[in-house]
Parts: structure tokens; sequence; C-alpha cells
């Protein structure tokens, strides 16, 4: 199920116990979701009256909730029709039962989610029902603790059950200083594979809420919903189509706002405002053809000229191809656009860097590393691994990392015994000649003398946990990998080190640590 993008309009007891008037709530608010091109979904609630409210407390008045519930009941046929209007609208049916008769009108009625209102979310046996019905769930989240939390969590990871959770406060309606927006964050951090949303309580006019969750991470929104007439009144926290209109064009603006989670191209506008502030290369003496210009020849100045080398791509050994006069710019084309091998290096060290922070992952001083790059340097990035070398005692562990579409050939071990357990992204693992996709947290073993090899599309960091590691170990299916030397196939790199652009070439050495 896809969760993302999903706005889930709670009608709740605002049908006021009335079909006719649930039918134009839907027949508005599907308007409003064509018209603002979003997926919308409405939800009702669920409540068997007759066993939800005990019978010897029907006129019981120390809770307002009984006399409003009971006012305002529905049959199951009327939520029957209501469920049927709704998907014949295009919305999605969504429906919190606070009972586990209720799970039965949602199985016989096809609605699409369950909700989970938050004085549910502890409801121990509705839980289970609900885990059985096998539906997506959306969970609210308003009241508990975090271990409350993770139990629910954990419950549904248990089940195999599609599930989203919210961040909501309990106070109705909720004032701006009590949005505690950043739960969505905190949900986020703790959960990154869940959907994480935010069901909203505040004043309908208030627009900067849905702003602020989408910009922590929220991607599903859901708020109280219906019409006011001659005879029904909407309560404080309640939006109309028209205040849900401007709730979903404030979320779109955002969205708009923010742009992409990648980080894209430089765009030709923005490309043109920071060159006009960049410094360009004058000469500050003259050069004949066929000098060496120095740093001690030249000065950074603005305006940057068309064709002129930018202070940011300067360095040293630039060769004059004429005779350059004194102020005269430095161009562009006299620097090389062949990276030398301190710059491959480099560049793979920077990226393997953002993995690894994208990842959470922390090195400690002590760790070693190093490319392992079968078929040469310049075919790294089809054919290698980076390799992290940890420990290697009577255990051995290394984390290894391929950059997106790198390939690791078919080879064995005779002395050592692997497991990888993947830590961040995906890796297609062969082990005499079946293959399987791995994902975070699977794991893989790899015995002694069993062919292997692996490959990822879009980059993997696992964890590699062996037997003692011993160099010339590694026996590959392609004799042209052997025939290469060991010391030839290894570059030692420091993850910490800003490499210099054009600096001297890199110098493999022959590697006395471990390596696949």
């Amino acid at each position: 199920m896809n969760f993302e993008g999903l706005f889930v309009y709670d009608m709740a007891n605002n049908h006021q116990g009335d079909l006719e008037h649930g039918l134009r709530i839907i027949k508005e608010f599907a308007g409003v979701s064509k018209e603002k091109g979003v997926r919308g979904a409405m939800k009702f609630q669920y409540r068997q009256l007759a066993t939800f409210i005990h019978p010897d407390y029907r006129d019981y008045e120390g809770n307002k909730h009984l006399s409003r519930f009971i006012s305002t009941e529905l049959s199951p046929d009327d939520y029957g029709v209501l469920a049927a209007s709704a998907k014949e609208q295009g919305l999605i049916t969504v429906s919190t039962p606070f009972d586990e008769e209720s799970v039965d009108l949602i199985e016989k009625l096809r609605i699409d989610i369950i909700k989970i209102a938050s004085c549910s979310a502890q409801d121990w046996p509705l839980l289970e029902r609900i885990a059985e019905a096998g539906k997506p769930v959306i969970c609210s989240t308003a009241g508990l603790n975090i271990t409350q939390i993770d139990d629910i969590v954990s419950f549904f990871e248990k089940h195999g059950t599609e599930f989203a959770l919210m961040h909501c406060v309990a106070i109705y309606p909720t004032p701006f200083d009590k949005l505690a927006l950043n739960q969505v964050k905190l949900l986020l951090r703790r959960y990154p594979h869940i959907t994480i949303g935010f069901s909203t309580h505040e004043d309908p006019d208030c627009l900067d809420a849905v702003k602020i969750a989408y910009a922590k991470g929220a991607r599903i929104f859901e708020r109280h919903v219906g019409v006011n007439t001659d005879k029904y009144k909407l309560n404080g926290y309640s939006s109309t189509p028209e205040q849900a209109g401007r709730w979903i064009d404030s979320y779109k603006e955002t969205l708009e706002a923010c742009g992409p989670s990648g980080r894209a191209p430089v765009s030709h506008l923005e490309e043109a405002s920071l060159e006009s502030l960049s410094r360009g290369v004058f000469l500050k003496n003259p050069v004949a053809e066929g000098e060496m210009i120095t740093r001690d020849n030249v000065v950074f100045s603005m305006p940057i000229l068309k064709g002129q080398l930018k202070s940011g791509l300067w360095s040293e050994g630039l060769v004059a191809d004429k005779d350059y006069k004194t102020a005269e710019p430095v161009p562009a084309s006299l620097r090389s656009i062949t990276l030398s091998r301190q710059d491959t290096v480099n560049r793979i060290i920077l990226q393997v860097k953002g993995m690894l922070n994208n990842a959470r992952i922390f090195l400690g001083d002590d760790c070693s590393v190093e490319l392992s790059h079968h078929y040469g340097l310049d075919r790294f990035r089809e054919f290698g691994a980076v390799i992290i070398d940890c420990i290697n005692r009577d255990y051995c562990k290394k984390l290894i990392i391929q950059l997106p579409r790198q390939k690791h050939p078919y080879h064995y071990h005779k002395k050592k015994e692997e497991t990888f357990q993947v830590l961040s992204g995906s890796v297609e693992v062969e082990l005499e000649g079946e293959t399987r996709t791995m994902l975070p947290g699977d794991k893989c073993l790899v015995e002694r003398d069993q062919w292997h090899k692996f490959q990822t599309l879009h980059g993997v960091i696992f964890e590699e946990v062996s037997t003692t590691h011993f160099n010339n170990d590694s026996f590959y299916e392609d004799p042209l990998i052997s025939e290469i030397p060991r010391e030839s196939r290894k570059t030692k790199i420091d993850l910490g080190l800003r490499l210099p652009v054009n600096s001297e070439p890199l110098e493999t050495e022959d590697d006395k640590s471990n390596c696949l």
C-alpha cells in the first residue's frame, strides 16, 4: 500500500446520524480531491453501540461522548451506502473500528484501510482482531510513550501488516503551541522504513501546521471534515470543503517549495547567478609560450570572463600555449579535462563518505580502507568494491561498500568462512548458481570453497563477519584477474583525507590487510 500523499477526510460523527447529510459530505469532499488533484480517502468511525456502550450506562451522564454516539448512530446498512458512494466517487475508504464487531463490518463492506484511533492503540484485543483482517493499517499515536509505539511497531511487523504511523495530539482543537511537530521527525528517525503522517486537530484556518508537518517528513494528512448547513454546524476542529481546499493548497505550495528529495543538477538561472560572482584567473606578469604558469604568476579577481579559468579550478603545472601579457585572462582550455588517478580516487572517496553518512555508519580511526579493483582502477565503477577492515583476529569484521551498478566477480575462499549482512541499500548475491536479493537486515552464509559473486543496482553497504582473513585466499573464475599482481588490484585510501586536485599519481601498495 502506498500511503504517501494520502489525504484522509475524517467524517467521524459529522454526518449527525443523517444518511443524506453523510452522502453530501462525501460528494463535496470528493470534489475537493478532484479539483486539487490529490488522493483522497473518506474515513468513517464504526461502533456497535449495543455492546460498545454497556446497556446499564446508556443514560450515563458522566461521559460526554456517550450521548453524542447514541444521537448520531447509523445502521450497518447506512454505512454500506456511504462506503459505496465514496468508492463510486473515486475516494479510498478508511474506517476506525472501536470494537471487534466493527472489524467484521469493515470486512463485509470491503473497506480499504483500517485506521486505529489513539485511544485504541493499546487495546490489544482490538489490535489482534485488526491484524487478523490483513488490511493496511494507519495508527495514530497521541498520548503514547515511545516504548508503547515500539510495541505497536513490533506487533504489526510480526503480523506482516502493512502500516503507517500518525503523529497526533488529542486536544480538540489543538493550540498552535501544542502541535509538537518535531515528533514527526522523531518517528521518522526511529522508524525510517515506515510512512509517517500527521493527524491534525488545529483550527481549520491554520495553514502553517501542514507546511511544517510536510517539511518535517509527514506524508499522510488527516483532519476532521464536514459541511455546515442551517441544521448542522461544525465543531472548532472540523474543516469545510473550502477550508480543506485551502489546506491542500498550502500543502501543495510547500511541496513545490521543498523541491525534490535528491540533489538535482544546478539550474541554468542559478548557474549564471553563481558564475557572475566567481573569480577568474588573471596573469600578473608576462609568461612566454611553453613556460609553466605558477601561483606566483597569477591573481584571482572578478569579473570572470567567458572561457576563462575559474579560481576554484586552478592547479599548479599549467603550461602556456602562447605568449601571455600582464592582466591577460588564463583560458580554461589550459586545464586538462582528463582525470588523474588521484582525481579518480578522490571522487570515489567523496561518494563512499556520502553513502556512509546517509546510512549513519561511523568508523574508528583504526580502520583501514582499500579499493579492490579487479580489472584496474579505470574499470572500478564496473567491477570492484570498497573494503573497510575493522578487525582481523580469530574472527574478522569488514564493511563492504559497492557503488551503484558495481559488480564483484565470481570467486571462492579456501580458508575463510563468511557471513554477509546488509546494513544499507540492496545487493544481489549469487551463491553456487543460486541468486537472491538481500535488503537491510538480511544475512547470507558463504562457506569455504563456495563460489559467490555480488552486484548492486543502487549501491549497498554490508557487513562481513568471518573467520580470520588471509591474503591470497580469493580464487577467481576469470583467470585474467589472477594474472594481475595482487598489489596492482588494491589501492589503500584514507577516507578522512581531502585529496588535492591534479596531485601526483597515487601509488598502489602491497596490501598487508584484509580484502576479498
